[in-house]
């Protein structure tokens, strides 16, 4: 899987429609044995750590610079999923994932109705992957959706390069699983404490399940981990459950996180920043604890 700019592959496409989310994310982290099995992570220790860099890492500029660029990328996905699968949401789960993911984001109904009726207009458009490493040894996998591959790489690269980055192979780092995102409330607006959560991730038949902060909302959501074969299962099941779904869909999870000096972190900090202003990075991941 060694690739210098990262990998452009049709099969890879349907997968990632089922990552949504795109844009939440995430969306949120080198290489040791994976957390394979149907085990649940119940560490505290790990998943503070984890968590208080994802704090650290996604604080903002302006929010409302922040929402555009969100919108704007939700609303390319919306075009690409009516071109691939028309514009009814009843008949594209694509779709109807993005169009709802869209509400729980706050995005104009407006905004949305319009990406679906100028999808046929928009220029054709693929999905690739950059792998990269980051300062101080972090593992970087980065989500495109692009009309030019070459340039988006190309862009990519200088960023990288700039700011002690450089392209590479990383995929092999990373566990390819099915998220489901909740609210930490049920429907009724009840708190969900983790020990509850991990009552839930048990019967709905997650592997795992983990808290976060949504990088855009500043608020914390659960994650539920489980093979992208069950994902649609695990999803109606926490719905029947009483959980609130904000997206669900492929992610790239770490095999195992690094620790950086504060040092390395503020560099990463601000190119990831960097990477994320870029209009066709859809997400990063990472491996940084």
């Amino acid at each position: 899987m060694s690739l210098v700019l990262g990998r452009l592959c049709v099969s890879y496409r349907s997968c990632l429609w089922r990552s949504l989310s795109g844009c939440q994310e995430a969306l949120d982290r080198f290489c040791c044995p994976g957390r394979q099995g149907a085990s649940l992570h119940t560490s505290i220790v790990a998943s503070a750590g984890h968590n208080k860099w994802s704090k650290v890492k996604h604080i903002k500029g302006p929010k409302d610079a922040a929402r555009a660029r969100l919108f704007a990328k939700l609303s390319m996905m919306i075009k690409v999923a009516v071109r691939e699968g028309g514009p009814h949401p009843d008949f594209n789960p694509q779709l109807y994932q993005l169009i709802e993911q869209g509400r729980q984001r706050n995005m104009p109904k407006v905004s949305i109705e319009a990406a679906i009726k100028g999808a046929d207009k928009s220029k054709p458009t693929s999905y690739a992957l950059l792998q990269a490493r980051g300062p101080g040894g972090c593992s970087l996998i980065i989500e495109l959706l692009t009309d030019n591959t070459s340039r988006s790489f190309a862009d990519l690269r200088l960023l990288l390069n700039k700011n002690g980055g450089t392209p590479t192979d990383a995929l092999h780092c990373f566990n390819k699983k099915g998220v489901v995102t909740t609210q930490t409330q049920d429907r009724d607006g009840k708190p969900v404490q983790m020990e509850q959560a991990l009552d839930l991730a048990i019967q709905s038949g997650a592997e795992d399940v983990q808290e976060f902060q949504d990088e855009e909302e500043e608020t914390d959501v659960y994650k539920y981990i489980c093979d992208l074969s069950s994902l649609r299962d695990v999803r109606s099941q926490l719905i029947s459950l009483g959980l609130v779904p904000i997206s669900s869909g492929l992610e790239y999870l770490p095999i195992t996180t690094v620790e950086l000096s504060d040092a390395d972190k503020e560099r990463v900090f601000k190119l990831l920043e960097l990477i994320k202003d870029q209009p066709d990075v859809m997400r990063i991941y990472d491996n940084i604890e």
